[in-house]
């Protein structure tokens, strides 16, 4: 049998509000974040979300820390999957429901740094819209990485209509640049059965590798 095609279980979805929870655990001789979100359960109502305490949802799942992140939005227009979607785990933080979504491979270093590869492991195929407006990272190597949300958290003001402005506001590592433009035809970036390579700006803005 051949390889199955994406499947599309969500659309115009851009814009819609997230959060997440990131739980750090040594796991062998590593450090992975257990990523909780509300994607596809509620739209992090501020209430909510305003009343987490990281200290005390690490004690309470046993992590070694939590790194509350966002309120985000997403950048694309769909989300789907191939094949049979994972078994969800559900967990409510202080009222909030979230599900276990990804797992985010932290090496040695559980600091959230700028413009550093992470690999996460979220099984999902993102959709971008043929002539929908796209903002990215451009590194040294002319390698670009696309939006995936942004990120309200550090900078309250930021909203889809003055993404492109971050072009004159970021602090980007020598030789890379940052671009907006629109899409001549959909993007897919499907890593439903490969390892998703994620970057952030220092605003807490992801970016994805697409493959």
């Amino acid at each position: 049998m051949g390889t199955p095609s994406a499947e599309r279980l969500i659309t115009d979805h851009r814009g819609t509000r997230y959060g997440e929870v990131l739980a750090v655990f040594a796991e062998g001789n590593e450090l992975n974040a257990h990523v909780y979100g509300t994607q596809l359960l509620n739209d992090c109502p501020a209430e909510l979300w305003d009343s987490l305490d990281a200290a005390t949802i690490a004690e309470d799942l046993g992590a070694l820390m939590v790194k509350l992140n966002g309120p985000r939005h997403w950048m694309l227009d769909g989300l789907g999957t191939k094949g049979e979607p994972l078994e969800p785990v559900l967990r409510e933080f202080n009222g909030l429901l979230m599900r276990r979504i990804a797992v985010l491979k932290l090496g040695t270093n559980p600091a959230q740094v700028p413009y550093i590869c992470r690999q996460v492991d979220r099984q999902a195929v993102f959709f971008f819209d043929a002539g929908k407006e796209i903002h990215e990272l451009v590194d040294a190597d002319g390698t670009a990485y696309v939006m995936q949300a942004y990120c309200v958290g550090v900078d309250a003001t930021l909203n889809e209509s003055n993404l492109a402005g971050l072009a004159d506001r970021l602090d980007l590592p020598e030789g890379w640049s940052f671009r907006t433009r629109i899409l001549a035809e959909e993007l897919v970036v499907d890593t439903s059965a490969t390892i998703a390579t994620v970057i952030q700006d220092e605003l807490e803005n992801s970016y994805t590798l697409p493959v």
